[in-house]
């Protein structure tokens, strides 16, 4: 096995335990957080006490802790969440009905924020200390300062009520019309996605002066290789390091971003499911929720591993 593979497992092993913490702290929260399915259940209706008790011991809200939680991994391991006590639905369901738009909206925000922080951040450092990286400084600065909140209320102030370029909210499904999905999808994804993007605008920028600070590079460029190849051959794969950890850290924070901002632009995903099980205590959606942002954290840490290793050529020989 090489040094690689065996790096690739030991990440992996890592994995189980802390999924199993993270499964298990999500049970307790929920169990100790005063959300009563049983309440949630017969919601707007007058339940007597017999009714609630045999609802309970119908669910195994009774059992103890400890049976309730083996019982809760084990359904989890065969892929069942738990039902919804308001829809009768699988919780599973839910989940993978909302999943998609949630995935479709982080990985456009990701996509936008990727390409508008290297773009910026090379262009600051290749300009450094002339007016295009002061410019820059000072926009990714504000931006870092920029809730995406705030972000998506201006956005929705001047370029969909103001200017009627994009529409105020709703989602149109790429199957139906694909220019319509992306119209939707602007908005949200660029109020999402540019606090990140300044974020890493500034962290590229540092790290790309460094690098045109080494001798290797002046070398390069003195025996005659074009400034162009150098940079974009040796000196940004060596300067997007740094930015990469930065990004895996960031991924988490656009996924749980996406709660606010699906619920100001009105999109059907895990951010407004969410909302709207809190807001009726369906304590069995959130907690599959919870779980499935946890698990997508986790993978996508993963992932930032495995490129890693493939940018990093030093991390491989110490691996």
């Amino acid at each position: 096995m090489t040094l690689v593979a065996r790096m690739l497992l030991r990440r992996l092993l890592i994995l189980i335990p802390l999924l199993l913490g993270v499964v298990a702290f999500v049970f307790i929260v929920m169990r100790f957080s005063g959300v009563k399915p049983e309440y949630a259940y017969f919601q707007g209706a007058n339940p007597t006490p017999e009714q609630i008790h045999q609802f309970q011991i119908e669910n195994g809200l009774l059992d103890p802790l400890p049976v309730r939680y083996v019982r809760f991994v084990a359904e989890l391991a065969q892929g069942d969440m738990g039902t919804s006590v308001l829809t009768k639905k699988p919780v599973i369901e839910s989940v993978m009905t909302a999943l998609p738009l949630t995935l479709q909206l982080t990985f456009l925000g990701l996509a936008v924020a990727v390409v508008l922080s290297v773009v910026f951040g090379v262009t600051g450092a290749l300009f450094r200390d002339r007016w295009p990286d002061q410019v820059i400084r000072v926009v990714s600065l504000v931006g870092v300062a920029a809730p995406p909140f705030w972000l998506a209320l201006l956005m929705i102030q001047y370029l969909a009520v103001g200017e009627g370029l994009f529409p105020t909210g709703g989602y149109i499904n790429p199957a139906d019309s694909t220019a319509g999905w992306l119209q939707s999808m602007t908005l949200p994804a660029l109020s999402l996605s540019l606090p990140i993007a300044a974020q890493l605008t500034r962290i590229i920028r540092t790290s790309m002066v460094e690098e045109l600070d080494r001798d290797y590079v002046r070398t390069a460029i003195g025996s005659g290789l074009p400034p162009i190849v150098v940079v974009g051959r040796n000196v940004l794969r060596n300067a997007l390091i740094t930015p990469l950890t930065v990004l895996g850290l960031r991924i988490g924070y656009l996924i749980g971003g996406t709660v606010v901002i699906e619920t100001i632009y009105g999109l059907p995903g895990m951010g407004q499911l969410m909302i709207n099980a809190v807001r009726d205590g369906d304590p069995a959606v959130v907690q599959g929720v919870v779980l499935t942002i946890a698990i997508g954290f986790m993978v996508v840490n993963l992932v930032v591993d495995i490129l890693y290793l493939l940018v990093n050529p030093r991390l491989r020989s110490a691996a």
